[in-house]
């Protein structure tokens, strides 16, 4: 065989793998260059190297294949197989995934993420995976602080009356109706515009979401409340998870951890770095001391503990003890 023949099979083959694969998508509504963007990009790279290339995925970012929401609909009918989702809108459907933002239950990122990896995130998982959403793995988004037009927020007085976008999220409602703002869902695709128009005050994110959203650009003032934890769970469909063989399932598990690992990354590095990087730009930063914050909102643990007894007091004494480690 001569070298034209030679080149002229190789490209036959690889022609042939590619359309032999099967594409995915996945879905999430971040940003460009934000760590659920880039570590959703490895996972597509991953999959498609673990299986081989009987596995393609195509990453639709900046919710260019729908909403959080509606993709957990697409997801649950089969239509489409991945979603680095958002806590607050995977717990219209799996509502246990909620209690991961009771109010200022983590400290740190690491405590957070050590809950996750053990049975308090088994669990979630099981009941997710009840609603047909498979956990692959439990991501970052960070820990959320408050941004607003008006002012610094000190004390809850300071939310008294203020338009808080929140995501339509039980839990972030309560805790934002608990300090006596007047909490506004809405989907984060609409949320600069909604800052921008002065439909909403404020809104509340960690600050990799503000950054990369460029929310500051509308909201001069960040009070770092730290009032609750977000994680990003890297979701799939069980209809269509199901349908893979055995071997590709485990490789997109595999695919979803190390992708995970970059994630985490990412967010530990930028949580630390965006303060200086948005204080450079003119936002105002301001502590406050979460003594009268936390006080505040222990009627939310009262509410969740009424619906979820044994869960609720299982995530705090888990928080205790990574908090420990």
């Amino acid at each position: 065989m001569n070298i034209r023949s030679i080149v002229a099979a190789v490209m036959l083959s690889l022609c042939a793998t590619t359309a032999n694969a099967q594409q995915l998508q996945l879905s999430h509504n971040a940003n460009p260059g934000n760590p659920k963007d880039l570590a959703s990009k490895k996972f597509g790279e991953l999959v498609q190297a673990k299986t081989d290339g009987r596995l393609k995925v195509s990453v639709g970012g900046s919710a260019q294949f729908g909403d959080d929401a509606e993709t957990i609909t697409n997801m649950r009918l089969g239509t489409i197989a991945f979603s680095a989702n958002s806590q607050g809108t995977t717990s219209a459907v799996v509502p246990e995934i909620a209690l991961l933002g009771l109010p200022f239950l983590f400290q740190s990122l690491n405590q957070a993420e050590a809950v996750m990896d053990g049975p308090v995130g088994d669990k979630i998982a099981a009941a997710a995976e009840a609603q047909g959403l498979v956990v692959l793995a439990w991501w970052n988004n960070g820990i959320r602080d408050t941004s607003n037009s008006k002012k610094p927020i000190l004390v809850p007085a300071d939310l008294a009356g203020m338009k808080i976008r929140t995501p339509p999220d039980p839990m972030t409602v309560d805790i934002f109706t608990a300090l006596g703002a007047a909490p506004t869902p809405m989907a984060f695709s609409e949320l600069y515009i909604a800052l921008q128009q002065g439909v909403v005050d404020g809104q509340e994110n960690p600050l990799i979401n503000i950054h990369s959203s460029k929310l500051h650009e509308v909201q001069p003032y960040i009070s770092l409340t730290h009032h609750k934890y977000e994680s990003t769970p890297l979701l799939a469909s069980k209809i269509i998870f199901d349908s893979l063989s055995q071997e590709d399932q485990q490789a997109v598990r595999d695919a979803a951890r190390e992708a995970g690992a970059l994630n985490r990354q990412l967010v530990h590095e930028q949580t630390v770095s965006l303060r200086g990087e948005l204080e450079a730009e003119g936002i105002k930063f301001n502590e406050v001391d979460p003594a009268p914050f936390v006080e505040a909102t222990q009627p939310v643990y009262e509410k969740w503990r009424s619906q979820y007894p044994e869960l609720v007091d299982e995530i705090v004494v888990a928080a205790k003890e990574a908090a420990g480690k």
